[in-house]
């Protein structure tokens, strides 16, 4: 115990021990150290899924904590009036906070910080949710970079921060404030019947994250080029349900990722690549933040796709398009909470283009089931396949969801996985998802296989005709 004024560490999206900077600043200031998440209004409007796995990696971090001599402080409200009255019945002195770089969050910040400032509290943001401030990686003309690739070029060779030992004890203060109780959070509330089919499917935590990444530099890392498209495979990482939570950190993943590399696996360089691409995506919502709320290229901002939900965009959010590349990828979100990486771009494809919908819409339907959901990747991935975006994939560039399921699932594993109808044996992953989808949709394993919604030829002549004729109004 110690009498000196304690400092608050306030938590994010940074539920570890190890790798960061701001509970290691903290922690080095030898005064007792007050852990503190705050569920403010930016959290309050994540949509299920990222909501219910907040709460769970919240209820582990909570018990790291107290293994390490901790406790983990709840406090529900606007952040400033929580930090405000914690300040005031413990008389901590400082506050720390690892730097979160969406605009809504850079406003709040801002905000916090100078008011605290004025009151006399110290104030200190830190990085380590990315490798690299966005500010401070720029073209030689002195602006953003709007391409991966020279993107990539201009960081590869940077020097990305050691790696921190997890502090050894914690500090505790003399006596510890009120804490509002996790489970009258009810984070998993808008998950209703699918709450418990996703959990089995998540790994929480800080040493689930280092066991996944270890075990996949040992044995899938060398294939990972190769073999990353295959959507039945176990040959990615499967890390960025703990990275959007900060379960680890992009350092440990790069570091262990060169230093596979240095020994010859194939694949480390691809997966180095994957944690830059993040990179870009944070560079892009950073020097770019309209990137989350319209199309980042001004010329498609009247693009005539459909804002409405469509009887075909339902088919598409239950895994009913009759297409068993976007079903399954459908399915496999909902049953999961996660989406293949190849899926995501097929399932976004035929949003945009098969059905001429807006990617907005794909993109908050995502927010609303992804465990993984970051708003910087989630909005350049969309923007990314609609043609819209940054670097984007042309527009015509339409993808055949029949031809990539030849392509990348030959044998039907991955359709086989997920979609229960015409399989007298289905396996429990496919069962799941009818476990998990609200009962309104009337959906059962013994229906007749879903009709497709749209001919794949007519739908992509669509696209095709009015991304011609939207050229020829510019």
């Amino acid at each position: 115990m110690s009498s000196r004024a304690p400092v608050i560490w306030w938590i994010r999206r940074d539920l570890r021990l190890c790798d960061n900077p701001a509970l290691t600043a903290a922690a080095e200031s030898g005064a007792p150290v007050l852990p503190v998440y705050i569920l403010d209004e930016q959290d309050e409007a994540l949509g299920a899924a990222p909501k219910f796995r907040l709460g769970l990696g919240l209820e582990h971090f909570g018990q790291e904590l107290a293994k390490a001599g901790s406790r983990l402080i709840l406090r529900r409200g606007k952040a400033l009036e929580v930090l405000q009255d914690l300040i005031e019945e413990t008389g901590a002195g400082a506050v720390h906070w690892s730097r979160l770089y969406d605009p809504q969050a850079i406003a709040r910040d801002s905000a916090i910080k100078q008011q605290l400032k004025e009151q006399g509290v110290e104030v200190i943001s830190h990085g380590g949710r990315l490798l690299f401030e966005p500010w401070t990686v720029e073209t030689k003309a002195g602006g953003m970079y709007k391409v991966y690739t020279p993107f990539w070029k201009a960081v590869r060779g940077r020097n990305v921060d050691s790696l921190l030992a997890a502090p050894g004890k914690l500090a505790a203060p003399d006596s510890w404030p009120a804490s509002d109780g996790l489970a009258d959070w009810h984070m998993g509330a808008a998950m209703r019947r699918g709450a418990d089919v996703v959990a089995r499917y998540c790994r929480v935590g800080e040493a689930a994250a280092q066991a996944r990444l270890e075990d996949f530099l040992e044995d899938s890392v060398d294939a990972y080029k190769a073999r990353r498209d295959y959507p039945a495979e176990d040959a990615t990482s499967g890390l960025s349900e703990n990275l959007a939570w900060g379960e680890i950190s992009p350092h440990r993943m790069w570091h262990q990722g060169s230093a596979a590399m240095e020994r010859g696996s194939q694949g480390a360089e691809h997966f180095l690549k994957e944690i830059v691409w993040r990179e870009f995506a944070y560079h892009l919502m950073y020097n770019s933040p309209h990137i989350l709320t319209e199309s980042w290229r001004e010329e498609w901002q009247d693009f005539p796709w459909s804002k409405k939900i469509t009887p075909q965009v339902q088919a598409w959010q239950r895994g009913q398009t009759g297409y068993g590349f976007v079903d399954a990828a459908m399915r496999e979100l909902y049953v999961t909470g996660k989406m293949h990486n190849r899926a995501r771009m097929i399932v976004a494809s035929f949003l945009t283009k098969h059905l001429m919908t807006h990617w907005k819409i794909g993109m908050d339907w995502f927010a609303d089931t992804l465990v993984d959901w970051d708003p910087a990747s989630n909005a350049l991935g969309w923007q990314w396949v609609a043609g819209s975006g940054p670097d984007a994939a042309p527009f015509f560039r339409v993808f055949n969801p029949s031809g990539q399921l030849e392509k990348f699932d030959p044998e039907g594993a991955y359709t086989g996985r997920w979609i229960a109808e015409g399989q007298d044996t289905p396996p429990q992953t496919a069962l799941d998802f009818f476990d998990a989808a609200p009962l309104s949709w009337d959906l059962s394993a013994g229906m007749a296989p879903a009709e497709p919604v749209v001919s794949l030829q007519a739908g992509r002549d669509r696209a095709l005709t009015a991304y011609r004729e939207a050229r020829e109004e510019r």
